[in-house]
């Protein structure tokens, strides 16, 4: 009896074993949930891939400035421009993935990741957290340009094949993927004349150097609303409150779609639980009604409301898109 009792009953070494594997056991989850709990324990940095001032550095800024009064750290932001944002997204790649570094995304990410020939891969080597904004483009024309739609500026296109010059901000940037699309999807022969930022490209827009722009909301739309320009659509699937009037591109080439977004992502392998952590903070911050009408001003919308999962769907499929639209019109970085 003795014997069966001694078999059936665990020792007291065996019983401290035991809890000791269940204790180590649960570290990792403990670690996890401890690691989301006291982040973030110091400041923390926010890469921007373009010059001070741009959207994507106001936008960064303003997040930023209220997960510092949210989290009790400053999230402080440095700007790294140039070579398509790829500076700044290598110098996230290569930091360490432990929350205490983010990166300002945008379309220009899912641009250059086709453009240039990199050291990483942004899909695989940038976590997504959180979609923040959507900012469209207009499609506008130097009114002496005979067309007043979208369908009459194509037919005049196409009755004028090479003529028209389509003004950008810049090779392989937002606005110059846009006009690209428009012009694959419609099948049009434009001349492609890219300048160093929007402002060069507005004046010479303006002064008829050439007929045709997309450009973002915030420096068009001042021309737009005093009929020094003619918008003929927008590059959302929907029309914008700033702009009643004017129908989506897309209500003509069903698909078409062009607008830039902003929002944030971390080195892959951050813990997933501050991931999530500054996916809600994020989110609650877009709510805001403030941040939204901030957001209102610079000419973008908020995007919807999307796990750091969805978020990643949708910026692989932007960076799919624009990879076919640089492999067809055959864009090279400069």
């Amino acid at each position: 009896m003795e014997i069966i009792r001694a078999h059936r009953a665990p020792s007291l070494a065996r019983r401290k074993f035991l809890r000791g594997v269940a204790g180590v056991a649960a570290l990792p989850f403990m670690a996890r949930r401890a690691s989301a709990e006291d982040y973030p324990a110091r400041p923390v940095r926010v890469l921007v891939g373009q010059a001070a001032g741009s959207s994507s550095d106001i936008i960064a800024r303003l997040i930023s400035q209220r997960l510092s009064e949210r989290l009790g750290q400053q999230f402080a932001v440095e700007d790294r421009p140039g070579a398509g944002g790829n500076i700044a997204t290598e110098a996230a790649v290569r930091a360490n993935a432990d929350g205490y570094t983010l990166l300002l995304v945008n379309s220009q990410n899912a641009i250059s990741a086709s453009l240039y020939k990199l050291n990483f891969e942004f899909i695989r080597d940038i976590a997504p957290i959180a979609g923040v904004s959507l900012v469209p483009l207009i499609m506008e024309v130097n009114p002496a340009v005979p067309a007043k739609t979208v369908p009459e500026f194509i037919a005049y296109a196409k009755q004028n094949p090479g003529k028209i010059s389509m003004a950008s901000a810049g090779i392989g940037g937002p606005q110059h993927v846009a006009g690209e699309l428009f012009k694959m999807m419609a099948g049009l022969d434009m001349v492609h004349v890219p300048y160093r930022g929007s402002t060069p490209a507005l004046v010479d827009l303006l002064a008829g150097q050439v007929q045709l722009m997309f450009d973002v909301t915030p420096s068009s739309l001042p021309h737009v609303k005093a009929g020094r320009l003619r918008p003929l659509g927008v590059t959302t699937t929907t029309r914008l409150d700033v702009l009643p009037d004017v129908p989506p591109v897309s209500d003509f080439l069903p698909g078409y779609q062009a607008a830039g977004w902003i929002g944030f992502g971390a080195p892959r392998g951050t813990p997933p639980a501050i991931v999530e952590k500054l996916s809600k903070e994020i989110d609650d911050a877009v709510a805001d009604p403030q941040i939204k009408a901030r957001l209102a001003d610079l000419g973008g919308t908020v995007l919807p409301k999307a796990s750091p999962a969805e978020f990643g769907a949708y910026i692989a499929t932007e960076t799919d898109k624009w990879a076919k639209v640089v492999a067809f019109a055959g864009i090279k970085p400069e």
